[in-house]
Formats: C-alpha cells, structure tokens, sequence
C-alpha cells in the first residue's frame, strides 16, 4: 500500500468515484486541499466568491450531467452560507459530496474560531452526515458518500475533514468504488393491478415527476400517456424536463394551490402519479387537493412519496425506465377491440385540446406584445421563439414564468431545469454549474430581481470560467409574488394598499453596471424588440452575457 498524504489521497479518492470538477470557496481550514490542487491536474476547480453560489453550482452541474458532483465549503460559517442551497440540492435530488474544512481535531475541543458540530449542521439536509476522524477511514469514508449519493433516491451527503486528517500521511488501501443498480423493475403484481384500474378509468390523468428526467424515461411515458390516452402535467415545484413540451398532451406545470389542483382533478376519476410528488403546496386551503375518493396510482423511486399525503389504491415501488414500459403493456393487453377504439377516440380528443389550448396561450401572449412596460407572458412566447432546439433554460422566474415551458423547445431530459426546493438564489449559480456540465449546448437562464441578488457574485465565476451563456433578469423593481400572497391575505396591507418591504425601486438596482463590474457583457432591453436583437446577440457572442428585462409591475388580480 503506498504512503500518502490524506490531501493527496483525497483527490485520488474523487477521481476513482468520477468527480471531474470541485466547487468551492476556501479558507483557512481548506489550505491542505488548496495546496495539492497545486499539482493536480484531473479535477477542475471552480472557485465561487461565496458558499451559497458553490452550492448552487455544484447542484447545477449534478442535475445537468447526471453524474457525482462535489463542493468544498469553510468551516461553519460557509456551511451556514451554504444551507439554503443545499435545502433545494436535497429536494432536487442532486448527487453531490458535500464536504468542509474543519480545525485539526488537537485543536478542537478548545473551540476555537470557525468551530462547529459541523455533521449535526448538515446532517437535516443530507442522507448522511459525518465527520472524518482518522485518515485510515478516509477512503472508506469517500467510498461511502459517493455510494450514499449515487444510490436511489439520489441526494447530497456531507462530510467534514479536519485539517489533520489531511496533511498527516500514511500507508493507505485506496480500495474501489460501489455502485447500486438503478433499474428497479415495479412489482409484477402491483403492475397487473395498477393496469386493472386504468383500464376502467374513462378520464384519467397523470402528474410526472422528476423521477422521469433523472432516469431518462421520457420516452418511456409518452408511451404510456399515449396508451392511457391522458393529459400529462408536471409537478408543481417542475426539476426538470418531466414530459416533452411539444406533445400534444403536456399541459404544463401544476399550480401550486389547492384549489386549483383540485378544479384540474375534478374533472377525471383516475389519478396516476409517475415520480410526483402528492402534493408540493405554496399555500393552505380550505380546499383540499385531492377529490373524495380520488382513486390513485402511484410509482416512485422514493418509498418516502408513496402515499405520504394520500392513500394510494397501487404504490409501486420501481424506475419509470423499467416499470412503465411493463405498466403499459398490461394495459394494452387488457383492452377489447370497442375499449380500444374509445380509448383512440380520448386519446385523438385529448390531442386536439392540448393544441387548442397552447395556441390559446399564444394568442394570449399575442395580445399583449404591445404592452409596455412589457408583460412577462410575452417575454415568455419572445424567448421560447428565439432559442434554438437544442438550449438549455434554467428557470428562476418565480412569479413571471408562469407557462414558460409549454412556449419552450423542451423535449429532452436535460432541456430544462428548475427551483425544485423553492429556495431562492438558485438559478444564476445552477445555471453556471450546468453550463460546465453541458459546455456545448446554448444556456439561458430566466431569473427575477430578487432571486438575483442572493448570488449575483456568481456572475464573477461566470466571466472567470469564459461561460458562453445568457442571464436574462426579468425586472419588475420588487418581490411580486410576495405581494401577491399578502394581497390575498386580505389583511391590513389590502386595505391600506400598502406593502412593506416588497419594492426595490429606491434605488433601482443597475444589473447592467453590476453586471459588467462582474466581467460580463450586459444590456438594459424596454421592449420586445431589444430583447430580440440582444438576445440574438447574447446567444452569439463568445462568453456570457447579462439581459436586465424592464417588465411589467402590475401583480394585483384582474
């Protein structure tokens, strides 16, 4: 076995797991680590200028490539910056090694300056959290985390390394990574009796999850829908590409309200949840979401999301690439020759309402292109003309998107990311971290005002990195959405039409001076025009580039 240093041994470690690139923003505790980057040359260092936009990009970067992902952080402190990030990292899903610096365990017990109990931080947000006590568990510790990570349902997992445990050296048995298999095939049983029920089902309906995208079975469950002769929609909080946008029955992302959820369900007698989560809400109701009765089917790669929230009559266990191939053929083999020619009777009438109603969406959007300032819907129609089929959109837009993928080329699992976790702050640095794992496809990212300014020194990695990709800030001068949540409210800010802490017109933030402080080219668009001309622009030119959009303030209900 050869004699190593713990910080040589470290990165020897990442590489065998496939970590390529390391995110990270470094301190005192990190200065072993930083030292043998030195001489490494396999792993890329992305250097963020706070934690929170490491985070964001190393969850970015996991989702986009599909692959282990790992970020270093210092200390307490920057694992504080960074738990907002690392919130919607486990909520996404997103195999990453979390990892910080720590003092030397000598040292520790004196508490000393940045100390903390730094896996009891970590450990709510994670699926395992612990600290690195002797190097001779450094490899099995690694090993560990990768496997944690990596297996299904995937997710972050974190580890503290204490300086000693780094720069001490010993003889060390690197040993080898594992891999759990992810092709878990549904329950045969659970299958025939998920079929039965959909067989009788004369209107059912199906959410898509981000179990879909995550394991490539997009094409998988347009069979499906096809063969249930349904309308599909994302779950409320949308990762990922659930479903591709220009089939006929995509209808879009669930809204996150009850009583919305519950005016779409109404209308079938057959829900099937395929990786959705049941439900995601924004807001309570008085309404519940789920009709009385509701019968439900449910597939998940996720025990926890069967039946959490709402009895399931068939929880099946299993990947959507392998189980809804079988799910489908159980449904096909139950049909007579009349149920199936009603069942081509739905499915052509569901068609045609999917193209009805997206061209009503356009026509909508159509109608309000001469608005000025301009109206976020028509920004929306504006970009999803503009890009090319094969772009990337990253989605931060909060309370501007809404409709956004149904006007976008999305067909592909890796087509389209979102705010899984609801944190906000996530987009710009996510966008960073996909666009290095998906260096040759044209990136745009849709980001609000507010969500902006959480992680707005990400820009500087952005330029640092020569990103060829577009932020385009989307800005009504305030948080909207909050507006819209209190105004509902009905309370005292209603009556008085006054909303406190809500405006960030005084003064008006300069994203194009900001921007360009950062090292991006960036532009200030009023019209639908300009942001025609500079998006083309912005998409041609060779490093990344900032859009500041002036839209619409208007928020209170028609």
């Amino acid at each position: 076995m050869p004699t190593m240093p713990g910080k040589i041994a470290l990165l020897e470690l990442l590489k065998q797991e496939g970590v390529r690139v390391m995110f990270g923003n470094p301190g005192t505790t990190e200065l072993p680590l930083m030292d043998a980057f030195a001489a490494e040359r396999d792993i890329r260092y992305v250097l963020a200028l706070q934690e929170a936009p490491a985070m964001g990009m190393a969850d970015g970067y996991a989702q986009a490539s599909g692959q282990l992902a790992c970020v270093n952080l210092h200390a307490a402190p920057g694992l504080g910056n960074a738990m907002g990030m690392l919130y919607d990292a486990q909520k996404a899903g997103s195999p990453i090694i979390v990892t910080a610096g720590q003092h030397e365990q000598r040292f520790n017990f004196t508490e000393p300056l940045l100390w903390a109990d730094l896996p009891v931080i970590a450990r709510p947000f994670v699926k395992w959290s612990e600290e690195v006590r002797r190097l001779s568990d450094l490899p099995r510790a690694i090993h560990r985390a990768a496997k944690t990570a990596l297996a299904p349902p995937t997710g972050p997992v974190f580890l503290s390394l204490p300086g000693d445990i780094l720069t001490d050296s010993e003889d060390l048995d690197l040993g080898h990574p594992t891999r759990v298999a992810h092709g878990i095939r549904g329950d045969a049983g659970a299958i025939a009796e998920a079929a039965r029920l959909m067989a009788k089902a004369k209107s059912p309906v199906i959410i898509a999850g981000d179990a879909v995208p995550q394991g490539n079975a997009l094409q998988e469950l347009v069979a499906f829908a096809e063969a249930l002769a349904a309308p599909v929609y994302d779950e409320g909080m949308a990762t990922r590409a659930m479903f591709p946008s220009s089939h006929p029955l995509y209808r879009g992302a669930l809204v996150r309200l009850p009583a919305a959820i519950r005016g779409m369900l109404d209308q079938h007698d057959l829900l099937v949840s395929i990786g959705a989560d049941l439900f995601t809400l924004s807001l309570p109701d008085d309404v519940d979401s789920m009709p009385e009765g509701m019968p439900v089917v449910h597939l998940d790669t996720n025990p926890w999301e069967l039946g959490k929230n709402y009895p399931a009559k068939v929880a099946i266990l299993g990947e959507p690439k392998t189980t809804l191939p079988e799910m489908t053929q159980a449904l096909l083999a139950l049909r007579s020759g009349a149920d199936a020619a009603q069942v081509a009777k739905r499915l052509e009438q569901a068609r045609s309402e999917g193209i009805s109603s997206l061209a009503r969406l356009h026509a909508n959007a159509e109608a309000l292109s001469e608005r000025h300032p301009i109206h976020p819907l028509s920004l929306m129609q504006t970009i999803g003309r503009m890009l090319p089929p094969d772009a990337v959109v990253i989605d931060e837009t909060v309370s501007s998107g809404a409709n956004l993928r149904r006007f976008l080329k999305s067909d592909d699992p890796q087509s389209f990311f979102g705010m899984r976790g609801g944190g906000i702050g996530w987009g710009l640095p996510a966008a960073i971290g996909a666009k290095i794992a998906l260096p040759d496809r044209p990136l745009v990212a849709l980001i609000g005002d507010g969500s902006a300014m959480y992680t707005i020194q990400g820009l500087w990695t952005a330029a640092r990195e020569n990103l060829r990709m577009v932020f385009v800030v989307i800005n009504n001068y305030s948080y909207r959405i909050l507006k819209q949540r209190t105004n509902a409210m009905k309370g005292l800010a209603a009556q008085a039409d006054t909303y406190v802490g809500m405006d960030l017109d005084r003064p008006r933030i300069d994203f194009v001076s900001v921007a360009r402080g950062l090292g991006l080219t960036a532009y200030r668009a009023t019209t639908l025009w300009e942001v025609q001309d500079m998006l083309e622009a912005a998409l041609a030119h060779d490093g990344p580039t900032l859009l500041d959009v002036e839209v619409d303030r208007s928020w209170k209900p028609v």
